[in-house]
């Protein structure tokens, strides 16, 4: 662990704000060009420099291509999708689905990127924190912000790493110790006091939507909100059996909800009209041409519109000489086409085929299953050409984030489809794929507010149901039926709602193991690998005895010495 830790460290420093190290020469002389620890931390511009490192860290936890992304796991650990992935590759997305190593027995270091990420990006906020009283700051409202941010990744990054691991190192300061795996409590408090101090440090107008074209991807006061009130619903579910109580950091449920309605009073935010144009893969094509960031040729709400709360950004500007920026997991759950692009979709590596049992989810007349899912036996000739290569086919994939084509004119002025990144910007479509992760959107907070006991529950419940249903001519769709805005009813609208966005493993897990694991189990589950029928059997037991975490990685329990311990049933 010690020396994992210095690889950390040396990472931050590196990279940290694109800083570049200096070695002392044999003269003795400061660089007075190159930054490093010793000459940085001095102004507030480069304290702006280091705010803009602690969003690429969090953003490298994707765009550095980790064996497996949160997003990956998330999807693939849920009852929404299978492992997936190429009929002949190694079985690691399959002992993740299956909670059952057996399935892989040498994968035993599938997450140790991950957790190397996700530690490099802690460190980056820990050395701002650290440095930034030495700072001369022209504008100390500008440093509230700033560190406001600042302790928002943080927050986020250690909500992401306890829900996934549980038993972590928490690390609160830039160290090269060997640190110890922290109580859960400990972190959990430690998260809630860092997403506080971001709702109360970042003004209500810091980064306002008005202003989203110059300000997207910037952690706001309401975002901060948000993030508290999914971490009290995570934490009570998990912990507190849904009981309401107080959470380490001494959030309460009082709170968690008035969090809530500060996100919706505040004017902010809003529901798209149609729940199809919040995806670009989903939205009306009008031209025969895609590219998402052409909004005028597409319904796509675009990047930024009303309803998104919180966002991760990517770029298209990736190369394969250390310059991370682009969507990694975008890829991994694209149709498997080979080296062929169909229809309007892009091609990809097949993983997170979607199980029957979410298609099955949505009753008749809710427009978010066509836009959440593919339907691949309405593609023509689509089985019949590409199955030899793809593992566990349901005839289904995920539509909201699947790799786009589009038209284009060669030399030769001959047209065809191609990956949408072709011709058209630096990259390729493996490593420069842009479009945003949305991790809170305006939907959730209204149902959040709902279950945490809003006296507008019914209001918030019905706003959220009635779009999904809602037709293009703007009338209810006679299939639309009024539910009362119970906790079950929440949990299942949430389900259909949030499909492959990355939520539905934690909401899962906070509704009970006992109920998650029977959830997500599965029974002779026949998919087709190759072509031919294979079957999908998760046991309930194999998800209690691990508790829905997953294993902590070999070679950091190697690293430190032993003083890093194993999850238990891993």
């Amino acid at each position: 662990m010690k020396t994992n830790k210095i690889i950390i460290a040396v990472f931050g420093i590196l990279i940290s704000s694109g800083l570049s190290s200096c070695s002392e020469s044999w003269l003795d002389v400061d660089s007075k060009t190159d930054s490093n620890s010793g000459n940085f931390y001095k102004s507030q511009e480069d304290g702006l420099r280091s705010l803009y490192a602690c969003y690429d860290g969090w953003q490298r936890t994707i765009s550095s291509g980790p064996t497996f992304t949160l997003y990956q796991l998330t999807e693939t650990m849920s009852d929404e999708c299978f492992g997936g992935t190429g009929n002949n590759d190694g079985r690691n997305t399959q002992a993740i689905d299956r909670f059952d190593m057996n399935q892989a027995p040498s994968y035993t270091d599938m997450h140790s990127s991950l957790w190397t990420l996700y530690y490099a990006s802690v460190f980056r906020c820990n050395e701002f924190l650290d440095k930034a009283e030495n700072i001369t700051w022209d504008n100390d409202s500008i440093k509230s912000v700033y560190l406001g941010e600042t302790h928002a990744i943080r927050g986020i990054c250690y909500f992401d790493m306890v829900r996934t691991w549980e038993n972590i190192p928490l690390i609160i300061h830039a160290t090269q110790d060997n640190v110890a795996q922290a109580v859960p409590n400990d972190v959990y408090a430690q998260i809630v006091t860092d997403l506080k101090f971001a709702a109360d440090n970042i003004p209500a107008k810091a980064y306002p939507k008005a202003q989203s074209a110059s300000n997207d991807g910037h952690i706001t006061k309401y975002a901060a909100e948000a993030m508290l009130a999914r971490v009290y619903l995570f934490y009570d579910g998990y912990y507190n059996g849904n009981k309401g109580a107080d959470m380490p950091g001494g959030l309460t449920k009082t709170q968690a909800l008035a969090y809530c309605e500060d996100v919706i009073k505040s004017g902010e935010f809003g529901l798209v009209t149609r729940f199809k144009d919040l995806w670009p893969a989903s939205s009306d094509d009008k031209t025969g041409n895609y590219l998402d960031h052409w909004v005028d040729k597409s319904s796509y709400a675009g990047v930024g519109n009303k309803e998104t709360v919180l966002s991760m950004k990517f770029n298209y500007t990736a190369d394969y000489n250390g310059n991370n920026d682009g969507n990694r997991f975008v890829v991994m759950l694209g149709l498997r086409t080979n080296a062929n692009v169909y229809n309007r979709y892009g091609q990809g590596w097949g993983a997170m085929t979607v199980t029957t049992k979410q298609a099955a989810a949505y009753g008749p007349g809710d427009s978010r299953r066509q836009a959440s899912i593919i339907d691949c036996q309405q593609l023509t000739n689509y089985e019949k050409s590409y199955l030899a290569d793809q593992r566990e086919y349901t005839g289904y994939a995920i539509k909201k984030y699947t790799p786009l084509s589009k038209n284009m004119t060669g030399d030769d002025g001959k047209t065809s489809l191609v990956s949408y990144l072709q011709g058209d910007m630096a990259g390729d479509f493996q490593i420069s794929q842009y479009q945003d992760w949305v991790l809170v959107r305006y939907s959730d907070v209204l149902l959040m507010a709902a279950e945490l006991g809003s006296t507008n529950a019914q209001t918030y419940f019905d706003d959220v149901r009635k779009r999904a249903y809602t037709l293009d001519d703007g009338t209810l769709s006679g299939n639309y039926v009024s539910l009362s805005a119970t906790r079950e009813n929440i949990w299942n609208e949430r389900k259909k709602e949030f499909a492959f966005e990355g939520l539905r493993y934690w909401d899962e897990l906070r509704q009970g193991l006992q109920s998650a694991s029977t959830q997500i189990a599965e029974s002779n589950t026949v998919v087709l690998s190759g072509g031919v029928k294979e079957y999908v059997n998760i046991a309930a037991q194999d998800i209690i005895n691990k508790r829905g975490f997953c294993q902590i990685p070999i070679t950091q329990i190697t690293l430190s010495n032993g003083v890093l311990k194993q999850n238990p049933g891993w």
